[in-house]
């Protein structure tokens, strides 16, 4: 993918073996598996030219970033204590850049700072070490009646979504 985001422009498997070439030795058919595989998945897609084709980023990087970040977050057991771990792993420029990206998607008239704040997650204390984030109902039991942990819709009567 790197090489195909590298010209920003439909590109061939010659051009890429090329590229490639310059630093390594490897064969025309390597590249033409990992594009043809690269067009399955659905990240590049392709038209014919001649006998060829030529591959096309479907995404950008930062969108290809982002999908693996997803996916990597979205099988996690537990999803608050992954992101927990991940953010302990960041560089504070690296944090930095989280706080502004926050930033942006929450745009300028949300956040706790304008009065919302019943809904954001907090770590507990021990969330370090248990691996464990709560909801500040869960944590004090008080949302309708629910026990602390209590999930309405995958109980009895619930709906099991």
């Amino acid at each position: 993918m790197t090489r195909v985001w590298k010209w920003n422009r439909p590109v061939t498997v010659r051009e890429v073996l090329e590229d490639l070439q310059q630093e390594r030795s490897i064969a025309y058919t390597t590249v033409m598996t990992v594009l043809d595989n690269l067009h399955q998945k659905g990240w590049v897609r392709r038209e014919a030219e001649g006998r060829a084709y030529r591959y096309e980023a479907v995404s950008t990087r930062a969108a290809y970033s982002a999908a693996l970040m997803n996916d990597a977050w979205s099988q996690s057991d537990n999803p608050a204590a992954a992101l927990v771990a991940f953010f302990g792993m960041m560089s504070e420029e690296q944090r930095r850049a989280l706080r502004d990206a926050v930033h942006i998607v929450q745009g300028p008239e949300e956040g706790p700072e304008q009065g919302e704040g019943g809904g954001e997650t907090r770590v507990t204390p021990d969330a370090a070490h248990e691996k464990r984030v709560e909801k500040p109902a869960e944590a004090s039991g008080e949302k309708q009646g629910e026990k602390p942990g209590q999930n309405p819709d995958s109980g009895p009567g619930g709906t099991g979504r």
